[in-house]
């Protein structure tokens, strides 16, 4: 199977990789100055309660939840998702950008 070479794949990867590196400082700075355990289950949970924190929002800006809508709180709740994502792909050996490739980008390349 060829790899994936839509637009800025090169581009794409160096920004996956930096945003990842970017987002592991940043977890390792916060659970050193607010003392959390990050060991075990940590990272799997963590995706867990922002995607239940990102469901939240969606139903209130969809009106089927109570409280205030806020487009703003939506996309947080969103990269609060990815970040924690791509901690928990680090934490379990994934290679994400592979895993994109073999699951989603092989669909844009040509068939036989």
């Amino acid at each position: 199977m060829a790899a994936y070479q839509g637009a800025g794949r090169g581009l794409m990867t160096l920004v996956l990789k930096a945003l990842q590196a970017d987002v592991l400082r940043i977890s390792d700075i916060y659970a050193r100055e607010h003392n959390i355990d990050r060991s075990g289950d940590w990272a799997l949970l963590k995706v867990q309660e922002e995607l239940g924190e990102l469901t939240a929002e969606h139903l209130r800006m969809s009106g089927r939840a109570r409280g205030e809508a806020d487009a703003g709180k939506l996309g947080d709740e969103a990269a609060d998702v990815l970040g924690m994502l791509l901690i928990y792909c680090d934490r379990a050996g994934i290679d994400i950008e592979q895993a994109m490739q073999r699951k989603w980008l092989h669909w844009l390349e040509p068939r036989a």
